[in-house]
């Protein structure tokens, strides 16, 4: 939820964990895990937390926590600092081409 706050994203806890979609999902506090609970496809990241651009280019690859960026209340990540600056230089038009690529790239 930090990502949210205009911070940088900070590691969670154990003891703020929550299970969501086969995952344990960590915060930093339990107001946070609670906003999750509430709504999480509201907080989680776009594409499973794959690489948006990845996707947007019809594969997949991880995504990485530090490497992100919020768009119109959505969370995407990205696997590099290095991709991320790619992604910058379009971010509608990967937006797009990942929204039309999503979810059949998970079958490739």
């Amino acid at each position: 939820m930090t990502y949210y706050s205009g911070e940088a994203p900070l590691r969670g806890s154990a003891e703020h964990a929550v299970q969501w979609k086969g995952v344990i999902w960590q915060f930093t506090s339990a107001s946070n895990r609670e906003n999750f609970e509430a709504n999480p496809r509201a907080f989680a990241p776009q594409y499973g937390g794959y690489c948006a651009y990845a996707v947007s280019h019809g594969y997949l690859a991880s995504g990485d926590p530090g490497a992100w960026e919020i768009r119109d209340g959505r969370l995407y990540l990205m696997h590099s600092p290095s991709i991320h600056t790619m992604w910058q230089r379009d971010h509608v038009g990967h937006i797009e081409r990942a929204e039309a690529n999503w979810p059949s790239v998970l079958r490739d």
